[in-house]
């Protein structure tokens, strides 16, 4: 039934419980889970304090891969997925990411609902609205920082 499984993870404590879901997952149905995560530039670096050749993009690449690495190791059912930078839009990067692998089901931590997000929604909310595919929203268990 879910064969493809997409977990898609960001910096947060969550991450492990996402890829734990998945693999539960995977492990039930015979499947895979493609590891993916979606980085962001942090909008606060004003314009005139860029460098030439600008380090950050590689720094936040290489944090993301080996975070991806550390989270699928000596876990035979999972691939990495090279990390997306080129967005401004986490959410859109993983319906993408959905749509190319042709995700039977997408994985995702909850970040629930706080501030900003009740007017402007969250990825998790906005993935689980646009999706083709089934999604699983992981919430934090009782007790989460």
């Amino acid at each position: 039934m879910y064969s493809v499984i997409l977990a898609a993870v960001d910096a947060s404590p969550r991450a492990d419980g996402v890829v734990a879901t998945a693999l539960a997952i995977a492990e039930r149905f015979d499947g895979r889970v493609h590891l993916f995560r979606a980085v962001d530039s942090p909008p606060a670096i004003p314009p005139a304090a860029a460098t030439s050749p600008d380090p950050v993009p590689g720094m936040l690449e290489a944090r993301a891969r080996n975070a991806l690495k550390t989270l699928a190791a000596g876990r035979a059912r999972i691939v990495v997925e090279e990390p997306d930078l080129a967005t401004s839009h986490p959410w859109r990067a993983i319906l993408a990411a959905a749509e190319r692998l042709h995700a039977e089901l997408i994985v995702v931590g909850s970040h629930g609902f706080e501030g900003w997000d009740r007017v402007i929604g969250t990825n998790a909310a906005r993935v689980a609205d646009r999706a083709r595919c089934h999604v699983l929203v992981v919430h934090e268990p009782p007790g989460f920082p």
